[in-house]
Order: C-alpha cells, then structure tokens, then sequence
C-alpha cells in the first residue's frame, strides 16, 4: 500500500463468512487493534481479522465514498468482488 494513501479495506473471518469494511490511511497499523480486539467491538465479537480485500485512494473522501458503496453493496456482490482479485480467500497482511 503507499504512504500517505487512504484504503478501503475489507477483513472476513473466514471464506464465505462475516466480512466488515472499513478505511484507514495506515492499514499495518490499523489492523493491530483489530486483531487484539480494540479495533471495534463487531471485529472482536465476528472475530473478522483476514485481510481479503484493499483499495488506495487519493483523497479520504474518495475512500470514504468507496466504503459507504461497498457497505451498501449485497453480500454476493461483496464476495464477487474479493474472489476477482483474491480467489483463495488468502490473509493479504502479508503483503503490508
């Protein structure tokens, strides 16, 4: 991801299951409370700590825009749309 970028991000809890959305402009660092269970009490209750999908934007706003569209999109289409770039469902923190 670069420096300075704004991500939409998208974490499941497993293949299929529950997925939450959110943005952050230093995803390495934001996925720390998530995974300690600080990060939101949805995250820590669903247990949703796989990183499955990123997007960088520009601007927090077109972020922030890109995650209001996604959270209003249909699970399937959600699921569509990690399966284009990340069919295994892989843990993409590694790649921070």
């Amino acid at each position: 991801m670069r420096t300075g970028a704004h991500i939409a991000y998208i974490l499941a809890s497993r293949r299929n299951g529950t997925l939450y959305i959110g943005i952050t402009s230093n995803l390495a660092v934001r996925l720390g409370p998530h995974r300690s269970g600080h990060g939101s009490e949805f995250v820590k209750k669903y247990r949703v700590h796989m990183l499955v999908h990123a997007e960088t934007f520009a601007s927090p706003q077109d972020a922030i825009a890109r995650e209001k569209q996604l959270k209003n999109w249909r699970q399937d289409r959600k699921i569509q749309l990690i399966e284009k770039d990340n069919p295994g469902w892989s843990d993409l923190s590694h790649l921070l």
